[in-house]
């Protein structure tokens, strides 16, 4: 059974991956490229602390920050213990698959999709009754994600597991952090 998941998920990726169009290429590694993103982490900066009272936005910016470092640092132990191979460094693949990056480290799970997906659900639970719009963000980790693919350095499977890790992290940070949110409203009003 779970080789009949592995050949399902790499016929998808195949497919997918070979869905892409050259002249958008430089598209899909800009998106890929998380460098690019780093005004849409000062936008959500920007929502907190206008969402929120100072001592709260730094609660809430905590959050924020532990919602990526805890992702990453999950991940990156998923990565480890798995120890799947990228499908751009699989030899058998090489010839039938489009690579426009060539990392080396393993695929599962997606830090890309994680990191994202986490960031993303504790900004949403965290800013959705101030901000209705506040959902769309979300359209951030779908182009990330479906980016990895295009690409070529991640199986759909890797994609699917990183955003299921990115949004249970995310939904623990929330819970955690509304506590703290909710002690401090006691404590400043005790002042």
């Amino acid at each position: 059974m779970f080789e009949q998941l592995k050949e399902w998920d790499r016929e998808l990726f195949i497919y997918l991956n070979g869905l892409g169009i050259e002249r958008l290429d430089s598209f899909w590694i800009f998106i890929t490229q998380e460098e690019n993103w780093i005004p849409l982490y000062l936008i959500f900066i920007i929502l907190i602390f206008l969402a929120y009272k100072k001592k709260q936005a730094f609660i809430v910016l905590i959050g924020f920050l532990c919602s990526f470092l805890v992702t990453f640092g999950i991940t990156r132990f998923i990565k480890a213990s798995v120890a799947r191979v990228r499908p751009n460094n699989v030899e058998s693949l090489q010839e039938v698959i489009r690579i426009l990056q060539e990392p080396t480290y393993y695929s599962f799970v997606s830090g890309h999709t994680s990191t994202s997906i986490a960031i993303t659900t504790f900004m949403v639970l965290i800013l959705r009754h101030r901000y209705k719009w506040v959902y769309l963000f979300y359209l951030w980790p779908i182009l990330f994600a479906t980016s990895r693919v295009y690409v070529g350095v991640h199986y759909p499977s890797d994609l699917a597991a990183g955003a299921f890790v990115g949004v249970i992290i995310a939904i623990i940070i929330y819970k955690i952090c509304k506590k703290m949110l909710a002690r401090g409203d006691r404590e400043f009003d005790e002042l």
